[in-house]
């Protein structure tokens, strides 16, 4: 009798146990460890825009009525200023008479002509501010200028607020800079734009994907592999791309659009249904060490073109915050839980299941401090969309000298690129294929996942075909496995490079065990742990092909 009683007891633990797990592991890992999901509200303030009639007086106004709307819902946000704004005594009365307690100031780091004519440095363009990379960004000066600019602005900042800035943003900041804010003046956060090609004349491509990251001394694009090789500083990725439509946008063209949460887009950020749907990812699917999103918007676009956008999202957050389903806090309160919890960047994931678009699309983001990787269920298609490794010596190319021109580039190294290396007819991926009879292939078009937290670091990604094939892909923070349970007697697969004929492709040579690649001059290799790799045939179009072994591949992503 006492056995049976036992034996009820424990099954109706295991039972209460998993009910729980289906309730609420997508809001915490397998440790037991909170996955908290974080909404930064950001708003990054010019004092004027050519572009923009009367803007000085529009984009003070914008200003005030983002902080009134910020106040309206007691939220803690984040206010960034260029140096044109605050040196701009109104901007001070502002934020000193108006900003609630729990708001932040920092730096936003666009280089304007009252910044460099104060650092003892000839201006070069042709309006107060212009949106050139080689002006507008530390990118175009030499290191000695980038520590100038930097002691101009702190030292002002202190003599306006006490104290120095604890944030400090852009659409990029260079290393060196980045290395030298905290050094001297203790920074703990930074942000940077999104995942784009040309958007502005700014391409950064191949980064860690949303979320937030520990960049290299070399390269603050890339995320360093060790403590001696990072800046202490977490970067996080501002925006809120689209998670499924964001990538593929503009293919075919030499620049992308934009589908991302800021409130003056049509289709996204001012779409309630996009916003929705885009909430849904970051707030109940899983996502690892954490979820984030960048919420709010630069003053340039004026109060009347953000008003509609913000004061629809605001009550959506504000739901999600009273409901416990969110963390709103500011840029520098994200950093410093960051920085308690991780010592190194972390492995997280962007799981988007629901497409907004009701089109079947599916999408999975994972990312550490090794690789990234997304999965793409498209229609009747699967493909690994996108694989790019980092490595903390890849030096950025504007670390040690002032680049030229109006854009810049900041890459990591390419094994798939859906996007550079597709056409609009032929989309470029890494595919599961089935090899029939006679060596006939045809790629899988696989359906149903499931992405479950497995380990803190670990995400496993289950997803079967038409014939009942289950395959299983984990991702692990240095390294990731395909493994195939097959219903089908004597199933055969393999895994697939495919690219567009005109694509550009790094590869140098292909041995059985190894992929070895090169990139703006940088040695790098995909190895093969179990499986084996052959080069394609040249009439089959096929880059690669990775034979399993026992029906499992795993792949090192460690460029070793």
């Amino acid at each position: 009798m006492y056995t049976k009683k036992a034996f009820f007891f424990i099954f109706l633990i295991f039972i209460t146990n998993t009910m729980y797990d289906l309730a609420y592991g997508q809001a915490n890992d397998r440790t037991g460890n909170e996955a908290p999901r974080i909404i930064n509200i950001v708003n990054f303030i010019r004092q004027t825009d050519y572009r923009v009639q009367d803007a000085d007086s529009l984009l003070f106004e914008t200003v005030r009525k983002q902080i009134q709307l910020v106040n309206q819902y007691q939220f803690p946000a984040t206010f960034l200023f260029q140096y044109d704004a605050l040196i701009n005594p109104k901007y001070q009365t502002l934020m000193k008479s108006q900003l609630r307690e729990n708001c932040e100031i920092g730096a936003w780091w666009e280089i304007t002509q009252p910044h460099v004519e104060a650092a003892g440095i000839k201006w070069r363009g042709e309006h107060a501010w212009v949106s050139h990379a080689n002006i507008a960004f530390t990118t175009g000066y030499s290191p000695e200028e980038r520590e100038k600019l930097v002691d101009v602005y702190m030292e002002k900042f202190k003599e306006i607020y006490g104290q120095y800035p604890k944030s400090v943003g852009s659409w990029f900041i260079d290393s060196h800079t980045l290395a030298y804010m905290y050094d001297k003046y203790g920074i703990i956060a930074s942000c940077n734009c999104k995942d784009q090609v040309g958007t502005d004349g700014y391409t950064l491509w191949g980064g860690y994907w949303n979320q937030a990251y520990y960049p290299s001394k070399l390269n603050a694009y890339m995320p360093a592999q060790s403590k001696m090789s990072q800046i202490p500083v977490p970067i996080f990725r501002m925006l809120g791309s689209d998670p499924i439509y964001q990538y593929d946008t503009g293919l075919g063209d030499s620049r992308q659009g934009v589908i991302s949460l800021e409130p003056v887009y049509q289709e996204s950020g001012k779409n309630k249904k996009w916003v929705e749907y885009f909430l849904e990812s970051v707030v109940n699917q899983p996502c690892l060490a954490f979820s984030y999103a960048q919420a709010g918007q630069e003053n340039s676009f004026t109060w009347d073109g953000m008003e509609a956008g913000l004061t629809m999202q605001f009550p959506l957050f504000d739901s999600l915050s009273k409901a416990g389903k969110i963390r709103i806090e500011t840029l520098a309160s994200s950093a410093a839980w960051f920085k308690a919890r991780f010592d190194m960047t972390p492995a997280t994931a962007v799981t988007t299941i629901d497409d907004v678009r009701d089109e079947g699309r599916k999408s999975v983001w994972f990312n550490s401090r090794y690789y990234r990787t997304n999965l793409l269920w498209e229609k009747e298609s699967f493909r690994f969309r996108d694989i790019h490794l980092f490595d903390e010596e890849f030096e950025s190319s504007y670390l040690r000298k002032a680049g030229t021109g109006n854009q810049f580039f900041y890459y990591a190294l390419p094994i798939v690129d859906g996007f550079n290396w597709s056409t609009k007819e032929d989309r470029a991926g890494l595919r599961i294929v089935k090899i029939g009879s006679g060596g006939r292939k045809v790629s899988l078009s696989l359906k149903d996942p499931t992405v479950t937290e497995k380990e803190k670091n670990v995400l496993e990604v289950s997803t079967r075909d038409e014939a009942g094939n289950i395959f299983t892909i984990i991702f692990h923070e240095d390294r990731f496995e395909v493994n195939c349970k097959p219903k089908e007697k004597g199933f055969n697969w393999i895994l697939e490079l495919h690219t567009a004929v005109s694509a550009n492709l790094p590869f140098q040579s292909i041995t059985r065990k190894q992929v070895k690649a090169e990139f703006r001059n940088f040695s790098y290799s995909l190895n093969c742990n179990k499986g084996s790799i052959q080069q394609g045939a040249e009439t089959n179009e096929a880059v690669f092909q990775i034979m399993p072994a026992a029906h499992q591949i795993v792949l090192d992503c460690t460029n070793p």
